[in-house]
Formats: structure tokens, sequence, C-alpha cells
């Protein structure tokens, strides 16, 4: 089935379903556990977690700790076994930090004068306090895809330079690009090209959004957002302690792009526009232009946050090695106490909505007296809100063998209708009615993960959207924790209902959660890891979606 059918194949097949006025039940052999997933205890448990109490269950602070301690206790309640070597939590090591934006800066050297711009002109974040100084080369995309017969590196030498990049792919408006067509792929993340550029010996990484982008930046649509950032101090950053990334990064303006690239010979959209039209590489050292990044932290320290992990055993033992892994993320923005004012960040849907999901279906897996052939690891991870840290974390050092990891069931925000809002408006259109409605982000990557989430939900009767997988702008695909195994070539979806105006926001309260869709979600969650769990043939990964 051709993947822009995806949307209207699910949207009739339920409507079909929803005029018969009948839903087949589900397998008798799966009907306990499905059973026992209850629309009062959501809300139950959902109230508590994202209560004024766990103040916001912020990163490494006492609210998130007693987060982690009730998710490993109802882990314990349902009978799964410690995965982390005995225990239920994953020691997640961190270090927590604050940039000097004062101080901060990036510096252009050019005819023996100086520029410098600070932020929001240029900023970035690193935990190290750096100064470094180096020629500037200009590395396209920055993208490596040999697959595709594509790298921006092949004819510059990137060791001991500091690389200039456009932020996302080339041809994000076409439908027909190679890279996914008007959708992401695993390219276009930041994370992954500062990791290429580490890899080609780029000692920093100047990032600007791309100049014929038809959309607001990455920049521009945060600072419109609001939330978090509204805060009088800002949340502080951070980082994995051991992290394979140790390349600095800087984010810069697009004035300050285009003074940086002023001896390239083009300007900044007619390097974009060469790269468009044949994906040809543009890349080339820029004479007289040499520049400094200038990061300063306010404080920096170690601190540990914990994945919580429990085990399922498969029932047979052929496949009990294999992995279903159903997660989530249990932190979320803490609060604020500004002149005696206290402000709480519930994130009831964000994650807390997740988090019980996780819980919830473990409760109904252990329920059942017939258990998948293959193994199911719940987890709920650590500090995704500050750069999926936990998933990465786990991703690099996994708790069961990646290579038999089957799937990823990924909850984050799977409790509200999704509506209008600053983080969309304009960006991407909104149904009209969403109170039924799910997404599922990253099913080009694994038609089969599609088509047995499409199977189940015969019983269940959701309407299936995969919208996000077809836009580039708002770089959903990446933002959650099911990314970091997606570059593991693991089959893994975030199972999503969208964004809404109470996103990051105090306003994120448990009682404005549809409990009735959450429960139905879980339900289809619960019968499509119990089949990919059984059936003979796991998912396919498809490590190149293309356009269409």
């Amino acid at each position: 089935m051709p993947l822009r059918s995806f949307a209207l194949f699910t949207l009739i097949g339920v409507a079909t379903a929803t005029s018969q006025g009948q839903l087949p039940p589900p397998p008798r052999e799966v009907a306990a556990g499905y059973q026992t997933i209850r629309e009062s205890d959501l809300r139950a448990d959902l109230a508590f977690l994202s209560s004024d109490a766990l103040q916001g269950r912020l990163s490494l602070q006492p609210g998130d700790d007693v987060a982690i301690q009730w998710i490993a206790s109802e882990f314990a309640k349902a009978g799964l076994q410690p995965a982390a070597n005995g225990s239920y939590l994953q020691a997640v090591p961190l270090i927590e930090f604050r940039n000097d934006r004062a101080e901060s800066y990036l510096a252009m050297k050019r005819g023996g004068e100086e520029k410098r711009w600070k932020f929001p002109e240029a900023f970035g974040s690193f935990p190290k306090d750096t100064d470094l100084t180096a020629p500037v080369v200009f590395a396209g995309f920055g993208i490596t895809a040999p697959e595709l017969d594509y790298d921006d590196y092949q004819n510059i030498d990137a060791h001991g330079k500091i690389v200039l990049i456009f932020d996302h792919e080339p041809q994000e408006t076409d439908p027909k690009s190679i890279f996914n067509g008007t959708g992401n792929t695993r390219y276009a993340t930041s994370r992954v090209k500062v990791q290429n550029a580490q890899a080609h010996g780029a000692v920093g990484v100047l990032i600007v959004a791309e100049p014929n982008r038809k959309h607001p930046s990455n920049q521009e649509r945060v600072a419109r957002i609001g939330g978090s950032a509204t805060r009088a101090t800002p949340l502080p950053s951070q980082a994995l302690a051991d992290d394979s990334l140790h390349t600095p990064s800087v984010t810069i303006s697009d004035a300050a792009a285009k003074e940086l690239l002023a001896n390239a010979g083009a300007t900044p959209s007619e390097l974009q526009a060469g790269i468009d039209r044949d994906l040809k590489p543009q890349s080339r050292a820029l004479p007289d232009t040499e520049a400094t990044i200038h990061l300063k932290n306010l404080f920096s320290h170690a601190g540990t946050s914990y994945n919580v992990a429990g085990l399922e055993k498969g029932s047979d033992p052929a496949l009990a090695g294999d992995t279903i892994i159903i997660s989530g993320h249990h932190d979320h923005d803490g609060m604020s106490v500004e002149n005696g004012r206290v402000d709480i960040w519930h994130g009831a849907d964000d994650n807390g909505s997740g988090t019980v999901g996780v819980v919830e279906l473990a409760h109904a897996f252990a329920a059942n007296p017939v258990k998948p052939r293959r193994s199911i690891l719940f987890v709920v991870f650590a500090a995704e809100e500050r750069g999926l840290l936990g998933s990465f974390y786990m991703a690099a050092h996994p708790l069961r063998p990646l290579d038999r990891t089957r799937a990823i069931i990924n909850f984050d925000m799977i409790g509200r209708n999704e509506t209008p809002s600053d983080q969309t408006k304009g960006l991407i259109e909104i149904p009209a009615y969403t109170s039924n409605r799910l997404n599922l982000i990253g099913a080009t990557y694994s038609p089969d993960y599609r088509e047995a989430v499409e199977a189940e939900n015969k019983h269940v009767g959701l309407t299936l959207d995969d919208r996000f997988d077809r836009e580039s702008a708002l770089n959903v695909f990446f933002r959650s924790d099911q990314f970091p195994f997606v570059l593991h070539d693991i089959p893994a979806l975030w199972w999503f209902t969208g964004f809404h105006p109470d996103y990051h926001h105090t306003t994120d309260t448990f009682d404005k959660i549809n409990y009735v869709k959450m429960a139905k979600i879980l339900r289809l969650a619960y019968l499509t890891a119990f089949r990919m769990g059984d059936e003979r043939q796991p998912p396919r990964f498809v490590p190149n979606p293309r356009g269409s």
C-alpha cells in the first residue's frame, strides 16, 4: 500500500466498522489483560503523577525522584523482573549546567578585523567551558549518506575546522526527494549532523536554518511557543556524562551566516538552490574566514537520574531472547518560584500520560495468563525533556541486545485531543475532529509495524494518522525517545495524540485528559505488542524510505 494512502485507508476502515455498529472482540487468549485497562485507573494514577506534590518532575529534582520510585513499585506489583542487573533502575549519569549568555559568543576574524555575535544571534550549550578558534568551511547540509550517493564532505577537508551547515535536508518540499519526500529522515537532526562532522574531524559546528525555507526556523518556532521559555530563570541544560558526542555546536542567525559565507562565491540562498537542484554538494573552504566559539557556563555539576525497566519474559525459550519495548518518559519541566509565586509545569499529557500508559500495560500483560513468545521490556526513560538523554543512554548501554530488539512502542503525549496552537500554527493542518485520532510517527521506516497496528485496530476503532511522517518543519520524527533506537535500525514508532495550547505550559493538567481515547490507545498498543511479540516474522526495518 502506498504510504500516502495510510491515513485514508484507516479512516475508511474505522468509518465502516463504526457505521456497522460493531467491532470484533479481541482474541480469547488476550482478553483477560485487555479488560484490565480501565479509564478510572488511568485517571487516578495520572492525578497523582501530575499533582503539585511532584513539582513538575524536573530531571534531577525530588519530584522526579518520587515518580521514579512510584514506577519501580508498580513494576514490582505487576510481577515484572528487574531488568537492570537485579534492579528496576538503570542509573543515567548526567552533567547539569547553565550557559552564561552574557559571556558566551561566536566571533569571526577576517581581514584583521573581528565581529562578535551573542544570544539570540548565536547561541549554544555545552557541558564544558569552550574556547576554540579554527578556520571555517561550508559543508552544505552536513550529511553523509553513501546509500543515497550523497556526501556533503566528499570534496572538503574538515579536519581541525569549524564547519558551517544548513539545518534539515535537501529538497524537503519535493514529494519525490530521495530524503523521504516531504518528511524527515534520520539525517535531518542536528545531533546526527554534529556526530557526522565530528567523524570527519571537525572541532566545532555552526548550524543555520536553510535559507530558502518555507516555514519558521527552529529558533523562530521555539521563540513563539512560550511556556517553559518564559521563565525569569531558564531551565538548566543537561548532558550525558559519557556522551559519545564531544563537539560543541552553535545555532546562528541568517544574518550571521550571510556574513560568514560572504567569501563563499555564492549567497546562502544560491548555495542551497544548487544542492536542491541536482543533489550535488556545494561544500567549500571559506577564504580568510576564522571563527571562535566561546561558551562559558555559570555552573556545571554531576547528577544521576534513572531509567526504570521491568521485564515480562517471553513464553517461548527460542524467542524469549527477542524483545519488544513499551516505553515513555517520566520527567517534565519542573516548577518555578518567582517573587513568591509558585508555578508548576504539571506535565499531565507530557508525559504523565505515557508514563501511566506503560505502567497500565505492565499490569495488563501481568494479568493475562497467556504470555507472548517474545519478551516485553517496559521502560520509562529519564531526562527526555533535556534531550532524549535516558533513551540515548539505553541505546548506548542496552539492557537487552539491540540486534534482537524487534519493535518499540513509545508513548509520549497520548492523552489529549489535537487542537491548534502556537506549536503548529501555519505549519501543519489539524483535522476538525481529533477526539478519536492517534498519530503514528516513524511508520515509513517499518510498513510491517504499521500493518500490525492497522490489523489490531479493527478491535479498537481509532482513526490512525500519518501526517507527521510527511512534514519536516516541526522536526517531530526525532523529538521523542523512539528516535535513538531508529538510529540502530529498530522499528520504532512514537504514539502521539498531537500538540495543544497547553503543551509545555503550567496548564497541562490531568482534568483535561481524554481518558476514553487514552484507554483505547492503550488497548490498541496492548494488542499490537502482543501480536508483534507472538508472530513468526517480526516487523522489518526499511533503512531508507524514499518519497513517492
